[in-house]
């Protein structure tokens, strides 16, 4: 039986039967009784010396809010049917109620302008972090002259201290495209969690 996920919300449906069921003491018990192994809702009463039918009472509200499951059917001596109980294979998560499309978008609008303003201060504040050394300017193999006289490498660039400028563009390139990608992602998985708890996402899966 396959673990899975179930996301609720306080005051959907879901959660008003999980709060319904688990209001009294005895159903917190009979929840506990389950941490053994699977158990019928006679071996229950039995374990916890209380009426069958209190028993019985307090499993089919942890059945319907999805608290506990039916493991398998047996027969008894008597051609009865009985059902064997177990705590559903589950992670429960309560979140908050989800926020509409809108929010989402003007959310990650905002911090993608945060990003923007905070590449545009890198880009002016690392030169004087950077500052050009020796070791940063590549030797020249060979020089020539341009037209006006001055002195350029073989590749065109001229030798006034170009070449040895610190790497500003990748550096801020780098961290716009590296925040973008974050956000871009973290921006899809509240897209997709807010359509798979919307009514009309709800609607569609089933």
């Amino acid at each position: 039986m396959a673990e899975n996920v179930v996301v609720v919300q306080p005051g959907d449906e879901r959660a008003q039967k999980i709060a319904r069921a688990m209001a009294s003491q005895t159903a917190n018990a009979v929840i506990q009784a389950f941490g053994g192994g699977p158990l019928t809702s006679s071996e229950v009463a039995r374990a916890m010396g209380i009426p069958i039918t209190t028993a019985s009472y307090h499993i089919e509200n942890l059945l319907d809010a999805g608290v506990l499951e039916v493991m398998e059917t047996r027969w008894s001596e008597k051609g009865r049917e009985v059902k064997v109980y177990g705590l559903a294979n589950q992670v429960l998560i309560i979140a908050p109620p989800a926020s509409d499309l809108e929010s989402v978008l003007k959310k990650y609008a905002m911090y993608f302008g945060i990003v923007a303003l905070a590449s545009i201060g890198l880009w002016g504040v690392l030169p004087a972090l950077l500052p050009v050394t020796q070791d940063s300017v590549p030797p020249e193999p060979r020089l020539a002259s341009g037209a006006g006289g001055e002195e350029i490498s073989t590749f065109g660039v001229p030798l006034d201290g170009a070449a040895g400028a610190p790497p500003v563009h990748d550096l801020v390139m780098s961290f716009f495209l590296g925040a973008c990608a974050v956000l871009i992602a973290l921006m899809a998985y509240e897209i997709y969690y807010w359509w798979r708890t919307s009514p009309r996402g709800k609607e569609e899966r089933e």
